[in-house]
């Protein structure tokens, strides 16, 4: 009787591998029904994801269920507190982005288009120690991580940011106050 059991649970931890293998990451479709919940419109709505979730990514599953933020800058943000990953999730203009309060200069449409909102020439909008946004991203998906800016930088400049102080620096161009991109992404 023990051998046959013993031969039962086998099979069946054998038969739960396959299972626990697709847990690796976590379900983008998931995260899909999450934002389109959360901001009250489906994909391609107004208010909506312009795109679902770049099925290139490969998140570590989430223990917990994810949260979502936003509408906020356009965009709904995904994150897991629990393993430390967010994911920026750009929303299509109409009700729900206009709802979330006046966006400043363009970052509705995007926060990567090349053309800034207006400043004074040549002034700084991130001083030399600041807290940046770095974003890299395209049309379909972006992702941020919180930097500190190690010196001052007009919108258009590029300037030298890193995540502590000795850590490597990385080059970013200023978009607007508070936030960077990484050069060298196809931006739309």
């Amino acid at each position: 009787m023990f051998r046959f059991s013993s031969i039962l649970l086998a099979f069946a931890l054998a038969a739960g591998q396959p299972a626990l293998a697709q847990q690796k990451f976590e379900n983008l479709d998931r995260i899909d029904s999450l934002v389109a919940m959360t901001v009250g419109a489906g994909l391609g709505e107004p208010g909506g994801p312009v795109a679902p979730v770049d099925r290139r990514l490969r998140l570590a599953a989430c223990p917990a269920m994810p949260t979502v933020e936003g509408p906020v800058f356009g965009a709904a943000m995904v994150k897991c507190e629990a393993l430390g990953w967010r994911i920026r999730v750009p929303l299509m203009t109409g009700a729900a982005t206009a709802a979330s309060g006046p966006l400043p200069g363009n970052a509705a449409a995007s926060r990567f288009t090349r053309a800034a909102a207006p400043v004074a020439a040549k002034e700084n909008v991130v001083r030399k120690g600041d807290p940046v946004q770095l974003m890299a991203g395209n049309a379909v998906f972006s992702v941020s991580r919180m930097m500190v800016a190690d010196e001052d930088g007009a919108v258009g400049e590029t300037i030298r940011v890193r995540e502590d102080k000795k850590s490597a620096p990385i080059f970013a161009q200023v978009v607007e106050m508070g936030v960077v991109r990484v050069p060298g992404f196809n931006s739309f």
